[in-house]
């Protein structure tokens, strides 16, 4: 990281202010929010936003493995309840449903169990001992109009679906799907108030599920694999469809949607007819939808669709005679932005308005190699993201899907170093996010405001005597 000297002189009052060395019209505060584990690495990890409250997972070295809060001070930064007197609470899947955080966790008495907490240590408890025999690890959890549904494994059904009003009684498994096995149910998302999901009955192996919470209503949707698996994978919903891959035995692995009826369960488009395309990391950008796909003579590109076979189409051949490989995708204002390889510049930060002409690098952070830009999130109208120019490192770097508005935010690890941001979440507007400074491990960093800096210096105001100063600016490349 480049650093900027300023030299300040300041005699009766009037300040000069000299810049050498550029400096951003404006940056953001970036700070280490609190050293949690001042002997080690803290292991921050599921940063969840809950109207504007940070919890987390972490370390103290003293408590063990424990759930924390943050508002983005130091002072408001602490462990709700240490959960597990006797060690670590082993505690995961950290989920905010209407307000109120839900998450499994062990207290050394009830093994893993789902829990809910308000960020008090009173209002965080056990909801219910969902396997008095063992661990309940409850996960996958979704939030259909004000249920919680979630994966768990019973004492005797193994893993089923579950769901919750967040009491002890009104927690439940909603249906025995494979009686004699766990049904494995994943992927849950809502539709129109639908819970649709993957699960295993045992019979038709991993299809297509749909449940209300009532059992009467819980069933699948179509075997759309009758000779074996279709492995419903990657579901999201757009504009009130629910989009998949799945392989229906005959055209290999292709893109699906659903309306959570067995007749409005189709095949969208076989786009690769010698066989399966392979869709990926589906994303909802304006009501449009984007993935990654192969079709069998580009390679694996960038594509998008309308729900039709005619409106499912390949954006663009970013990589002509290879494969882009675009991953790592965000939505930021209705522009979709992510991760692409053309094949002459690497691994770099990609834009797409959903027409060839309008599909562009924007820029080409590290002109040596790859940037490896991933981990992108929207905040206030950028998307943070991490990535390395050759030269400083994997550092945090933000995008207002311009090349000029393309920087590092700062070299937290400075020089050679790297602070490998990660965990990066958007939380009422904070980026909180997990570094390495090289001197204080692994801990929790947010990114809280923005100020304006002016470029080519410039005077203000001041009183009394008469100094010359100098000071060093290290919050921008």
């Amino acid at each position: 990281m480049k650093k900027r000297w300023i030299l300040v002189l300041n005699c009766f009052g009037v300040a000069l202010i000299f810049f050498f060395g550029a400096i951003s019209a404006t940056h953001a505060d970036v700070l280490m929010v609190k050293d949690i584990n001042t002997t080690g690495f803290s292991f921050v990890e599921d940063l969840t936003d809950v109207n504007g409250t940070l919890f987390f997972r972490a370390n103290d070295s003293t408590n063990g493995e424990e759930l924390w809060r943050s508002d983005g001070t130091e002072a408001g930064t602490m462990m709700v309840r240490n959960i597990n007197l006797t060690g670590g609470s082993d505690m995961d899947n950290l989920f905010n449903m209407q307000g109120t955080l839900y998450f499994c966790a062990d207290d050394g008495l009830n093994d893993r169990e789902l829990w809910r907490s308000d960020g008090t240590a009173a209002g965080t408890y056990m909801v219910r001992d969902l396997n008095p025999l063992g661990s309940g690890s409850p996960s996958n959890m979704a939030d259909v109009n004000g249920t919680l549904f979630f994966a768990a494994n019973g004492a005797l059904t193994g893993v089923e679906l579950w769901k919750s009003d967040g009491t002890t009684v009104g927690t439940s498994q909603v249906m025995d799907i494979n009686p004699g096995g766990g049904s494995w149910p994943e992927e849950l998302v809502d539709v129109n108030g639908l819970l649709l999901f993957s699960a295993d009955d045992g019979t038709n192996g991993y299809e297509l599920w749909r449940s209300d919470g009532i059992t009467a209503n819980t069933g699948i949707v179509l075997n759309i694999n009758i000779s074996g698996d279709s492995y419903p994978d990657y579901l999201v919903e757009v504009g009130g469809t629910l989009f998949f891959s799945a392989n229906d035995g005959t055209n290999g692995t292709e893109l699906w949607k659903s309306d959570g009826t067995a007749t409005g369960t189709v095949m969208v488009r076989d786009i690769n007819p010698s066989g399966g395309s392979f869709p990926q990391n589906l994303i909802d950008v304006g009501g449009t939808l984007f993935f990654q796909a192969d079709d069998g003579v580009n390679g694996i590109e960038l594509w998008k669709s309308a729900g039709t076979s005619a409106g499912t189409v390949r954006v663009k051949d970013i990589n002509p005679g290879g494969s882009s490989w675009p991953s790592h995708m965000a939505n930021l204002n209705g522009l979709l932005l992510f991760q692409a390889n053309d094949g002459i510049n690497g691994v770099e930060l990609w834009r797409s308005d959903g027409t060839t002409s309008g599909t562009v690098m924007i820029k080409d952070i590290n002109p040596s190699g790859h940037s490896f830009a991933d981990r992108l999130v929207v905040v206030n109208g950028l998307v943070y993201f991490e990535a390395t120019d050759g030269s400083n490192g994997r550092e945090l770097w933000r995008s207002d899907g311009t090349f000029a508005g393309t920087e590092m935010v700062m070299d937290i690890n400075p020089g050679s170093g790297e602070s490998l941001p990660d965990n990066l979440v958007n939380a009422d507007g904070t980026l909180f996010f997990t570094a390495n400074d090289g001197i204080h491990g692994v801990e929790l960093w947010a990114v809280t405001g923005s100020q304006n800096q002016s470029s080519s210096g410039g005077g203000g105001g001041g009183s009394g005597g008469c100094f010359i100063g100098t000071f060093v600016s290290n919050f921008l490349p």
